[in-house]
């Protein structure tokens, strides 16, 4: 067991949350002396506040930029094809 007391501000991680969940996509945004803000990438963007010491099951990985940079190009792409424009009538 790991726990978001190891993740880095600023960088962008796959991870597990416990041992039989699906694969997530965060990135550490802020880190206080006792909690870290998280974002949680999907089918949207969501935030999060994590104590630093709640679990992990496992950090699979911490992306590289190259990957970074390949994957925002995916999901903001993917963004703009489900949400269209909503100005639009």
């Amino acid at each position: 067991m790991y726990t978001y007391d190891l993740l880095e501000n600023g960088c962008y991680y796959l991870i597990k949350e416990k041992e039989d969940a699906a694969v997530l996509l965060i990135r550490v945004a802020v880190i206080t002396d006792q909690c870290v803000f998280i974002q949680r990438y999907d089918t949207q963007m969501q935030t999060e506040w994590k104590l630093k010491k709640d679990t992990i099951s496992d950090i699979i990985e911490c992306l590289s930029d190259e990957a970074v940079k390949a994957w925002e190009q995916y999901f903001r792409s993917s963004q703009d094809a489900w949400f269209g424009d909503e100005g639009e009538e």
